[in-house]
């Protein structure tokens, strides 16, 4: 008999053992059949469009709390990562540290260059190296990112900007006005003012909307859009951000797919890692639950397109997170109570998953350097 949490319940569940072993040859069988909207995919076959998601800090135990702690609205329902049939594991060391930090992670996702912890868009020697973006821009793709922190935070920074220093963020703002991205959401309005106080965002051709988020109507070629819904930083989960980071993706979707090349989108959920940093667990269920949630319409809108590939993923874990029995530490333990814990208050150098969903998501399955998601990108969209 085996005793599991859910929603704070206790279930029993009865395993016979002639059902154990059917259901592992099942499972293992399903590993090679997709899913409706899992392609297959050849030679000549590649995604037009991508959506790279990245929860910074989430590692496997707080990808598993979604599993464990539902919001009451989705109690019934199986967790987004449970659609995804091919899954890897990235390691996440930096160029010259163990542990990486935000940058140096997103350089290496969108670059495909190890680079020391700091660093944004620039390699171990502070060579500028071309991103997934200015990649995909060259032909004719639209691009857009999309963080639940300041749009000029290290990981969104990490798809568009080359700094020496993730600190620059007025700099970094200014390489988001001269980037190739089409569309932004997210906070960090305070980066873009000039020294006399001005928003260079008309001169960039760019419409902004500091108050609200809205869909899109009848773009102009060429026309840019971002959404600034902050200062600094955007509200948390517990605080009243609701839905943001689902509905930032459903009109970026909308606006980027008027686009005939296809597009590349950036979604991050940014909190769970400052969760993980203040070793808050009501923070860090909420902000994996609203992550978890925004995959699961990505994943229903990818199904119904089929020419979309989803990758869902992390920068590094956060905290040590684990989701131990409660109890003392003197040998007694209630397996019937998951008591979410912390290791510490720092990045750790845990592997990280890769899930994978549409044409080319085979190509994602195995263990290796999280610098390989950008050549894996690389091969797919330069194959004919």
């Amino acid at each position: 008999m085996v005793i599991v949490l859910l929603e704070g319940k206790v279930m029993q569940i009865k395993k016979n053992m002639g059902i154990v072993y059917l259901s592992a040859m099942v499972t293992a069988l399903l590993l090679w059949v997709p899913l409706r909207g899992q392609v297959e995919t050849g030679k000549a076959e590649r995604p037009k469009n991508v959506i790279l998601m990245i929860g910074d800090g989430m590692g496997i135990s707080q990808l598993s709390s979604t599993y464990y702690f539902k919001d009451e609205k989705d109690a019934d329902r199986e967790p987004a990562f449970s659609r995804f049939r091919y899954i890897g594991l990235a390691r996440t060391s930096s160029g010259l540290e163990v542990v990486t930090q935000s940058p140096a992670a997103a350089t290496a996702l969108a670059t495909g260059y190890k680079t020391y912890n700091m660093a944004v868009g620039v390699d171990l020697d502070t060579v500028v190296r071309e991103n997934i973006v200015e990649f995909l821009s060259k032909k004719g793709y639209m691009t857009g990112v999309i963080a639940t922190s300041s749009i000029t935070d290290a990981t969104p920074a990490g798809f568009y900007a080359h700094q020496p220093d993730r600190y620059m963020q007025h700099e970094i703002a200014y390489d988001l006005l001269n980037s190739e991205i089409d569309f932004f959401a997210g906070a960090g309005s305070k980066y873009f003012r000039d020294t006399t106080g001005v928003y260079p965002f008309e001169e960039h051709n760019i419409e902004i909307n500091y108050h609200r988020l809205k869909k899109i109507k009848k773009p102009e070629p060429g026309s840019r859009f971002g959404f600034l819904l902050g200062l600094e930083r955007m509200p948390r989960m517990l605080d009243g951000r609701k839905d943001f980071l689902a509905r930032a993706s459903s009109i970026a979707i909308d606006f980027l797919s008027t686009g005939e090349a296809g597009y590349f989108l950036m979604v991050e959920g940014s909190q769970i890692d400052w969760a993980g940093h203040r070793n808050q667990v009501e923070y860090m269920i909420t902000e994996v639950n609203d992550f978890e949630r925004t995959v699961g319409s990505v994943l229903d809108y990818a199904e119904k397109n089929g020419e979309t590939l989803v990758i869902v993923t992390a920068d590094h874990e956060t905290g040590g997170y684990t989701l131990g029995a409660a109890g003392e530490n003197n040998g007694y333990a209630d397996y019937s109570v998951i008591d979410p814990t912390f290791a510490s208050t720092n990045h750790s150098a845990a592997l990280v998953p890769v899930f994978a969903f549409g044409p080319g998501a085979e190509n994602f399955i195995g263990v290796y350097e999280n610098t390989e998601i950008f050549h894996k990108l690389v091969s797919l969209m330069e194959s004919e």
